[in-house]
C-alpha cells in the first residue's frame, strides 16, 4: 500500500468516528433509508453502449494529493450541468474533504442540477460511509480493492446494494483484480495509476482485460488524456471511461467531453 494511501485511510478512519459521534449510525441508515430511490448508474452506462457510443463518468474534483489544484474556479452545479449537455453517463464527485478537497455538498449540488446517476468518490472503509452516502443522495460507491479486505468489500457492497445503489471496484493489478471479480458488481474499475509510483500506463487496463468476463464492464480509470486514448480503449472493446482531469483544466467541461469522444 502507498504512503499516500496509507496517511488517506488513516485520517478517513479519524472522520469516520467523528461523524458516528455528530450523528449516530441508526440516523445515518434512517436518513439513507428515507431517500427516494437511486438513479440506475448501471443502467445509464449500459445504455450509452447498447446505442454505440462511450459510456462516460464524468468527474467533478477540484484538486488531488499529486497535482494541488486543478480547478480554483469550481462550481459543481455548473460543472454537473455542463457535463450532461456533453453526453456524460454518469458523474463522479469528490466528496474527500483533506486531500482532494471535496465535499458531500458539492455532490448533492452536482445531482440537482441535471438527472445523471452520481458515484461518491471517496476512501470507503466503514459501514457507515455507504448509508452516509445514500443519505447525501449518491447513486454508487467506490471500494478501492487496495484500501479493503475481502470480508469488508463484501460488507460494504452488500449494504450498498441493499440501499439500491451501484458499486464500483477498483484494482490497479492483477491480484487486486482477482478479489475484485469475487463481487457481484458488473462494474470493474482498472485505476492506469499506481498508487505507489503515481506513473500512470493504459497498458494496465488492456492488460488486465482478459481475465474480465463479458458478464462485466470494464470502467478504465486515469490517464484518457486524447482522443488517441480514447480510440486505443474502444479497439479492445472498452467502452467505459472515468475521466476527471482532462474535463476539469477546460473552461467548459461538457465541451471538452464531447471533443475527446467525439467519433
Amino acid at each position: 500500500m502507498s504512503d499516500i494511501l496509507t496517511k488517506i485511510l488513516a485520517v478517513k478512519a479519524e472522520e469516520v468516528a467523528a461523524a458516528r459521534a455528530a450523528r449516530s449510525l441508526a440516523a445515518t441508515r434512517a436518513a439513507a433509508e428515507e431517500q427516494p430511490a437511486a438513479r440506475d448508474f448501471v443502467a445509464a452506462i449500459r445504455a450509452k453502449i447498447a446505442a454505440g457510443e462511450a459510456a462516460v463518468i464524468a468527474e467533478v474534483k477540484k484538486a488531488s494529493p499529486s497535482k494541488g489544484v486543478i480547478r480554483p474556479d469550481f462550481r459543481p452545479a455548473e460543472i454537473a450541468a455542463s457535463y450532461a449537455r456533453g453526453g456524460a453517463a454518469c458523474l463522479s464527485v469528490l466528496t474527500d474533504r483533506q486531500f482532494f478537497q471535496g465535499a458531500p455538498e458539492y455532490l448533492q449540488q452536482a445531482r440537482a442540477a441535471c438527472n445523471l446517476p452520481v458515484l461518491r468518490k471517496d476512501f470507503m472503509i466503514d459501514a457507515y460511509q455507504v448509508y452516509e452516502a445514500r443519505a447525501m443522495g449518491a447513486d454508487c460507491i467506490l471500494l478501492i480493492v487496495a484500501a479493503l479486505s475481502p470480508a469488508q468489500m463484501q460488507e460494504l457492497e452488500t449494504i450498498a446494494m441493499e440501499l439500491g445503489m451501484a458499486v464500483l471496484v477498483e484494482s490497479h493489478d492483477g491480484d487486486e483484480l482477482d478479489q475484485a471479480l469475487r463481487l457481484q458488481t458488473p462494474l470493474i474499475g482498472i485505476n492506469n495509476r499506481n498508487l505507489r509510483t503515481f506513473e500512470t500506463r493504459l497498458e494496465t487496463t488492456l492488460d488486465l482485460l482478459p481475465r474480465i468476463g463479458p458478464d462485466r464492464i470494464p470502467v478504465t480509470e486515469s490517464g484518457i488524456l486524447a482522443p488517441a486514448d480514447v480510440a486505443l480503449m474502444q479497439r479492445h472493446r472498452v467502452d467505459t471511461f472515468l475521466v476527471g482531469e482532462a474535463f476539469m483544466r477546460a473552461a467548459e467541461p461538457g465541451e471538452e467531453l464531447r471533443r475527446l469522444f467525439a467519433r
